[in-house]
């Protein structure tokens, strides 16, 4: 399931490039950098950050393994939910992406951005575009507790 990264560079409003720069589900470790890096755009006044990491406990009880899952409509959908944050907010530019397979305590597993003119309108886009994507996106997460049980999230 090691999906390459798609770039979109169709001419868009003022002849700049379409504002979904990336989007993808990928098995291998995520890149802040890479994120950051696609959304950079001179018109853009604010760009806000989310970073999805993989933590230690859940509830309570202390997580031991974790692993995402995707169905293979999970890039499509994740699509669709950043062209709606794009038509709902004056986004200069977006990039999405999530991992999937076995990650370890401290892994990405999500990193979201967003740049717009001012910062008020890229904090509520970043928010829309990463509780849609949670929300939406058919990625399931697969914990297994140090105590041996495990349980699916989002399933």
């Amino acid at each position: 399931m090691d999906h390459m990264a798609h770039s979109y560079d169709h001419p868009g409003e003022l002849g700049s490039a379409h504002p979904i720069r990336l989007l993808a589900v990928r098995d291998t470790p995520l890149s802040v950098d890479e994120v950051f890096g696609v959304v950079g755009d001179a018109a853009a006044g604010g760009t806000a950050l989310f970073v999805g990491t993989v933590r230690n406990h859940d509830g309570g009880a202390e997580v031991g393994a974790l692993g995402y899952s995707a169905h293979p409509t999970a890039e499509a959908e994740l699509r669709r939910v950043a062209e709606k944050v794009v038509a709902d907010f004056p986004v200069r530019a977006l990039a999405a992406v999530h991992r999937v397979g076995d990650l370890a305590i401290g892994d990405l597993a999500v990193v979201v951005a967003v740049s717009c003119p001012h910062r008020a309108e890229a904090f509520a886009a970043c928010r829309r575009l990463i509780d849609d994507l949670k929300r939406e996106v058919p990625i399931w997460k697969h914990q297994t507790f140090a105590d041996g049980t495990e349980e699916w999230v989002g399933a």
